[in-house]
């Protein structure tokens, strides 16, 4: 007899996803002290963006990064591309600054001055305004299409676009003048580049603080990676008292602390309801946290209502935490070599480019000889080469500018010796030097001209160059 074969089952496979799929976050509005300072940052940062555009300096916008002209405008400060160096400078200085301020107290600037963080709290305050707290936006979102729901959303988006065009077209009034831009845009003779940055960076203000928010700092924003390096045991953070607050569990106001066998956490889940990244503090700290603290006044708030005291979600550090540090030794921790090391640097740099910056010269000039003549012979003998100098006068006022030159015996300018430059201006003019043929070597000869300004005499610049002998 055939026996009855058994059938074999084929293992199935589970499909594992590496990827989460985004979950709208609904933050709740909570005010508060740390709130207060968020909202003086948020209104101090806009004023200088949006108010610096229309200050005024020498009967020219104050700032002004005029890529046409290759000037850049800072009050009464004029840089060229030349001055790249005081860019890098300011770099340094930001990027040391960030660094000290995270290694005392975290993350502040992504908090309260990231532009990120402060248009997307721009952005969601208008949300509120016309959509309502939290339980109505979800109950909004929840409802099928209708008119008042239309009407609603069309108005959020609408003020939106308003906020988002208004900043690309400040960002655009920094490099093009702002009165420029206004008659073109009034008379339709908006240029492309000019047309293309307005409304790219106001699409982009719009997605990156209306549709993505937290997404771009737990996925785009590389500080939130490296912040751990920056960061150690008496770094200032937001932390979860567990020790005080578990095990949560609820529990009435005037209530017997010492009868219920629970932490002061009732379990309310407010701070994670407050966060704009949807994190739970009481985890411990994430890198998702931008240190805005939200959950510290929410947490203060539930405190009060349950008569505990404050300080459950509170700024500390791990140190604190572990050795019930009070607040004189959390500051006296602060001053460490680490801070420091970083204080001094940042000071030394600092200091360096303002020194440099005070002490600059408001004149450069290039000197090119004449490459298609090398060196002629004039009819009185002497030998003469040719150079075209380029004097930039880099303030905000006319100079009068005297040319000498030395290096060789006998050598001179042979025709005009001064030359006029206009304000915050380059000019280029061609002059001819003249020296004995014996006055020196056989080809190539070192030599100096020197710039000086008529009116003042410290604002001076000596160049070399070569004069080439003939055999």
């Amino acid at each position: 007899m055939n026996q009855p074969q058994e059938k074999t089952v084929e293992p199935t496979t589970a499909k594992v996803s590496f990827y989460e799929k985004h979950k709208i976050i609904y933050a709740k509005r909570v005010r508060g002290y740390f709130d207060n300072w968020r909202i003086l940052l948020v209104a101090f940062t806009q004023v200088l963006f949006y108010g610096g555009l229309w200050l005024t300096w020498n009967d020219r916008q104050a700032i002004l990064l005029h890529l046409v002209e290759r000037k850049f405008y800072i009050f009464g400060v004029v840089f060229w591309p030349q001055d790249v160096i005081y860019l890098a400078a300011l770099l340094i200085v930001s990027a040391y600054a960030l660094f000290l301020v995270t290694a005392v107290a975290g993350r502040l600037f992504c908090g309260y001055a990231c532009p990120q963080t402060v248009y997307t709290q721009i952005f969601m305050w208008i949300e509120n305004a016309v959509e309502g707290d939290r339980n109505a936006r979800l109950k909004l979102d929840k409802a099928p299409m209708s008119a008042r729901k239309f009407r609603i959303k069309a108005t959020k988006h609408l003020l939106w676009g308003i906020v988002g065009l208004w900043t690309g077209f400040t960002l655009v009034g920094y490099f093009t003048p702002v009165q420029e831009l206004i008659n073109n845009v009034l008379t339709g003779q908006l240029g492309p580049w000019e047309t293309f940055w307005i409304f790219f960076y106001g699409g982009f203000t719009i997605l990156m603080a209306g549709f993505m928010r937290e997404q771009v700092c737990k996925h785009m924003c590389p500080y939130a990676r490296f912040q751990s390096v920056m960061f150690d045991p008496d770094t200032m953070i937001i932390t979860y008292d567990e020790e005080r607050g578990e095990p949560r569990g609820a529990r009435k106001k005037n209530a017997d602390p010492n009868a219920p066998k629970l932490g002061d956490c009732v379990d309310c889940n407010q701070c994670v309801i407050v966060c704009p990244t949807g994190i739970d503090i009481r985890k411990g700290l994430q890198y998702e946290c931008i240190g805005c603290a939200a959950c510290i006044d929410v947490c203060d708030q539930v405190m009060d209502k349950v008569g505990l005291p404050r300080g459950l979600v509170r700024y500390s550090t791990e140190n604190a935490m572990a050795q019930h540090m009070g607040k004189k030794e959390i500051l006296a921790h602060i001053i460490r070599p680490r801070i420091l090391l970083y204080t001094a640097i940042l000071l030394l740099i600092t200091g360096l480019s303002a020194w440099f910056l005070m002490s600059r010269i408001p004149l450069k000039v290039d000197i090119i000889r004449d490459r298609s003549t090398l060196a002629r012979e004039a009819d009185d003998g002497r030998i003469e080469n040719v150079y075209m100098l380029q004097i930039m006068n880099t303030e905000e006022q006319p100079h009068r500018y005297r040319v000498t030159v030395d290096g060789l015996p006998g050598a001179e300018i042979t025709g005009e010796v001064e030359v006029d430059v206009p304000p915050a201006t380059l000019q280029s003019f061609n002059t001819v030097v003249a020296v004995p043929p014996d006055a020196g070597k056989t080809g190539s000869n070192q030599i100096h001209f020197e710039i000086v300004a008529v009116d003042n005499p410290d604002i001076k610049v000596r160049e070399k160059a070569a004069f080439l002998l003939p055999r």
